[in-house]
């Protein structure tokens, strides 16, 4: 046989690889003669690309991560005392391989599906319980994007709970000692909702102001000073004033907790507990409050509640009070967490226990004390009294210590009058106290005798020292040892479905393969111990990585510049509203504030223009889900004078390419308005159609969808945005960083380029995907739900199509029928896939009562078999119930998910086998997942509230 030494193994062929007689089997099922003909049916071809994609050739994996290894190597990995709220950690190691690097944990689905996500509640509701202690609240939520995000939202909230001597209140303080990017992404969230952001000094403000209604703090202050916040929150209680504190969370083992002074909010980064820098992301934010706010605290909280059988079970309370899901009523556009990151930080909570942390908090705190005090004996002024892990130090001209720093390979914080600041973490050592000391000696001409000493006292003034117990369940303080911690991970990582066990089949989710080789990066040194405000110079390998990624995805949208600061598809959202505000206002146009949306969108979207300070429009969708242009075009028209734009998603929600798309588009510029497209769909337009193609002005990506970063089991995510060039000039800017357009909005993300790190994650797909290589993605993505659509819609009724019959990459399976049939709802499909080894499908979105099946190209056609075959057999158990052989209330839909603990029960009372329970068909017995709850009774836990780990005594009466 003859070989080609050339040909290197593809990475296509592993993403989305099928036999030649898959595929013919494939298309003799959906009834064409080629995918290209499958393509033309379903694409029309008025939108089609014209060229194919111009991209690099792409890469084998071995030869992608050798070049990529050499980009991270232009990145220099200096000493960072930068601070700022962004601090340099140790992840330990057990936590590094058994979650960050592992898929059962980051390829999982947020956990709506609680019943085979036990494990990561369990996380969850550790880290809330940390928070909670921490900051000594009553509840708090399961994370948020980052502290910036989180502080705007504790702006929004406390605004929405004003009380009635308030009512008319505006104005929002925010202390000069905040940290700057968080100051800057505050003033910009308030100007669209007409709140009035004060900076200045807390010491000297006027709480008296009987138009303010909230303050925000910063816990140790970003200079780093730590002052004592009682009396002023007392003074602004008196006057009915709300006071929200960003806080460090690790300090709080030591110092006196915001919520033991008073405030109404608590906000932050759990970044450093042991979660890498990354350049900026991701990490966890945390928000914690007082439980008379439940109801109004953005994103989710994770809350007990018992299954059928009675069992403890956990699962996301209050959903109904997401924000997002109340649509233009709602006040924050928020829609996902940073699970992962919160798992990684509550599980360095749990591996070091409070006693750890204090430990760990102890020796940054005597390590800035024992340098504070060494400085000042070279003839150096320390501003601060009581300061944490931060020193700010005076000095006339900072460039000379500069420079000597630099040489030496170390960051500082340089303030613009002079100061330095010096912020010290969980690696730094007497070896760093001792090197930064000569930098200070030699840029003060001083030659130096150091002998330092190896212990300190350390405390606080007055008031400030922490006396209050923390983290007391037993999770904190059982599982230090690393064969505990290991074993307590692997039990919690089993209780999981995560992509590791079957497809996920989330429509509008794009839950496709997150490849090993495109996560392997994400943890070298080179991208993950940068800090966000490194000297560019010294970043040389992530700007590159920018500048190619910005050119391939306007290679694919179409349009003419990116801003990667989005950190997540809401916050995609939002920036590109902001940016269409922002061009309307350059123009004279500020009047422009109505946002056309169909009735099909997702709930983010009217949510994110109100927070952009639109006012949302709905128009209609006709009988076959797509947009009524005749309803469209005359509120166009009401609306022309005040029409800033129009929200769309493409293809649409109901998962069909609508013909009029063009015509839609071209509409709204007519009446002076511009078109937003929603990108979550954009894994089925890749390399056949663009956004730029159908008119639209700019869209979000989510990276976490079409591009390959997995959904982490709830966050974190990536929102890009694209625009067209006039446009460009708006994109977001950054408080600290140079970077943005010349006329551009506020930050949308605290850190410059949001969450860096996890940018590396797309770059490698696309490089070792090619242009070819991703639009073959996409025409499988349509090929892989149109061959489930040809398998289903003899028995069940598939709601929308195009006129061709075809589906795009996701389509509406309408179960509404089986309500009246049998008493069977959608939720009852949902839990019995279950037991057949999957993940249900979308749930009644985005119509009530159906289930929306999106496979992605990734699944081969073994698993979409298994998935067809699974909905096929469940139609049979629901023919059972309509013919009455079963009983409608007791059957194994209604009694689904079984757990081993159930089948196995010693007295079977049921009218159906055990067999048929557990082992419905054959594919099943060889690998069985099994949940570990029964269904859980959301109600239950809603009437009876409990966000944070319960005393021991509850698991012993369960």
């Amino acid at each position: 046989m003859k070989v080609n030494l050339i040909t290197q193994e593809s990475f296509e062929s592993r993403h989305h690889g099928k036999s030649d007689a898959e595929l013919q089997a494939m298309f003799k099922s959906i009834g064409v003669d080629s995918l290209e003909t499958l393509i033309n049916e379903t694409v029309p071809a008025g939108i089609r690309l014209k060229n194919p994609l111009n991209l690099p050739e792409a890469k084998s994996e071995v030869d992608f991560l050798a070049d990529f290894k050499a980009l991270a190597q232009k990145n220099k990995v200096y000493k960072s005392f930068i601070g700022t709220g962004y601090y340099d950690t140790v992840v330990p190691n057990v936590i590094l391989r058994n979650i960050l690097e592992n898929p059962a944990w980051y390829t999982a689905y947020t956990p709506y599906q609680a019943e085979i996500a036990q494990g990561r509640l369990e996380m969850l509701l550790n880290f809330q319980t940390m928070v909670i202690e921490l900051t000594g609240m009553e509840i708090a939520n399961a994370s948020l994007l980052d502290e910036g995000t989180a502080a705007a939202e504790a702006m929004t909230m406390l605004h929405s709970v004003r009380p009635a001597t308030k009512k008319n209140a505006q104005t929002f303080f925010v202390s000069e000692l905040c940290h700057p990017q968080t100051i800057d992404l505050v003033i910009g969230r308030a100007k669209p909702l007409g709140i009035n952001v004060v900076v200045g000094n807390h010491a000297t403000y006027d709480l008296t102001n009987e138009d303010l209604y909230g303050i925000l703090l910063q816990y140790p202050a970003t200079n780093g000073e730590v002052y004592d916040y009682t009396d002023l929150i007392a003074a602004a209680h008196e006057l009915n004033v709300f006071t929200a504190v960003a806080a460090d969370l690790l300090s709080l083992t030591l110092l006196t907790p915001p919520g033991e002074m008073g405030a109404d909010v608590v906000v932050g980064s759990a970044q450093r507990l042991g979660v890498p820098m990354g350049y900026g992301g991701p990490h966890a934010a945390f928000f914690a409050t007082k439980d008379s706010f439940k109801r109004q605290i953005p994103g989710r909280i994770i809350g007990v509640s018992v299954d059928a059988q009675g069992n403890r079970a956990l699962r996301m309370a209050l959903q109904t009070r997401e924000q997002h899901i109340r649509r233009e009523k709602a006040t924050s556009n928020i829609c996902t967490a940073q699970v992962l990151l919160s798992v990684m930080a509550s599980a360095y909570g749990v591996y070091h226990g409070p006693k750890g942390l204090t430990n760990i908090a102890a020796k940054i705190n005597g390590l800035t004390k024992l340098f504070a005090e060494s400085v000042e004996g070279l003839d150096y002024q320390v501003l601060n009294k009581n300061y944490f892990d931060t020193v700010t130090i005076h000095t006339e001209d900072n460039s000379k210590i500069k420079a000597i720093a630099e040489k030496h390979e170390v960051n500082l914080r340089y303030y613009a009058n002079g100061n330095v600041g010096v912020s010290f973490d969980e690696r730094k050592t007497i070896k760093d106290v001792e090197q930064l000391l000569n930098i200070f000696a030699e840029a003060g001409g001083k030659s130096t005798n150091i002998n330092l000493k190896s212990e300190v006292e350390i405390g606080f003034g007055v008031g400030l020292n922490r006396t209050s117990d923390f983290m007391t369940h037993p999770v904190f303080s059982s599982y230090h040892t690393e064969h505990e911690m290991l074993r307590y991970l692997k039990s919690l990582e089993n209780k999981d479905l995560s992509l590791v066990h079957s497809m996920i089949s989330l429509g509008s989710c794009t839950m496709k393969l997150n490849a090993t080789a495109e996560m392997i990066p994400v943890t070298w040194p080179e991208f993950g111990q940068i800090h966000p405000f490194a000297p560019k110079d010294q970043t040389e390998g992530y700007q590159e990585l920018f500048k190619n990624l910005n050119d391939w995805l306007c290679e694919v949208t179409g349009f003419a510049q990116m801003s990667l600061q989005p950190n997540s598809g809401a916050q995609g959202e939002y920036a590109g509203l902001m940016v269409i505000r922002a061009y309307h206002e350059s123009r004279g146009d500020s009047h422009r504030n109505i946002a056309l949306i169909p009735s099909s969108a997702h709930g983010t979207n009217p949510a994110s223009a109100v927070m952009a300070g639109m006012q949302v429009v709905v128009s209609k969708c006709d009988e076959k889900g797509n947009i009524d242009v005749a309803d469209l075009k005359a509120k166009a028209e009401q609306y022309s004078a005040n029409l800033a734009c129009l929200m769309v998603t493409y293809p649409s929600t109901h998962g069909v390419f609508e013909e009029s798309i063009k015509e839609i588009c071209a509409l709204i510029h007519e009446h002076g308005g511009q078109v937003y497209m929603d990108g979550a769909n954009m894994n089925a337009q890749v390399g056949l159609t663009s956004p730029a193609t159908i008119g639209a002005d700019v869209c979000h990506l989510n990276l976490h969808k079409t591009f390959c970063i997995p959904h982490g089991g709830g966050g974190p995510g990536m929102g890009p945005i694209g625009v067209a060039q006039h446009l460009a000039e708006f994109l977001p800017t950054n408080a600290v960083v140079d970077m943005g357009g010349k006329s551009g909005i506020h930050g949308i993300s605290a850190a410059p380029y949001g969450s860096a790190s996890i940018l590396t994650i797309s770059y490698a797909y696309i490089a070792m995907m090619g242009g070819e290589g991703l639009t073959n993605a996409t025409k499988n993505a349509i090929l892989n739900a149109n061959y489930i659509k040809s398998r289903l819609e003899g028995e069940y009724q598939i709601l929308y199509t195009a006129d061709s019959g075809r589906c795009a990459h996701e389509m509406i399976v309408d179960l509404r029928q089986f309500k009246t049939s049998a008493g069977v709802e959608a939720e009852d499909v949902a839990k019995r896939l279950m037991d057949y080894n999957f993940h249900a499908p979308t749930l009644s979105f985005p119509v009530a009562g159906t289930i929306m099946i999106e496979p992605t190209e990734s699944e081969s056609k073994a698993e979409l078999d298994r998935f067809c075959d699974a909905l096929l057999s469940i139609r049979e158990e629901i023919r059972e119930i309509e013919a009455g052989n079963v009983d409608k209330a007791d059957n194994v839909l209604k009694n689904a998910p079984h757990t081993a603990a159930v089948v196995l029960v010693e007295n079977w009372t049921k009218a159906y086998s055990r067999e048929k329970a557990a082992y419905p068909l054959p594919y099943v017995k060889a690998n069985k997942f099994w949940a570990t709850v029964s269904r859980i009774d959301s109600a239950y836990g809603d009437r009876n509230l409990i966000c944070a780990c319960e005393p021991v005594e509850a698991y012993a009466e369960n």
